[in-house]
């Protein structure tokens, strides 16, 4: 399973949701979209020009912010 974090530390939704990857050892690739201009456009033209933290791409589909319960169900299938 190959899963994308687009996030910000500073993001309390993201914090949980990097906090439940963690303690659950799910491997993932953290991007940080604070001062990253790049990460930011593709997060806003995923999320029809908004920039909603956090925006997770796993096996090619994307999910935002879907919450730990859904994040969950997501990876467990």
């Amino acid at each position: 399973m190959k899963i994308t974090m687009y996030s910000a530390s500073w993001c309390s939704d993201c914090v949980n949701a990097k906090k439940y990857l963690d303690e659950n050892n799910i491997h993932y690739e953290y991007i940080d979209v604070t001062n990253n201009t790049e990460a930011t456009e593709l997060v806003k033209k995923i999320n029809n020009g908004k920039r909603i933290i956090p925006t997770f791409i796993i096996d090619g589909e994307i999910y935002t912010n879907p919450g730990i319960n859904k994040l969950s169900d997501i990876i467990r299938q």
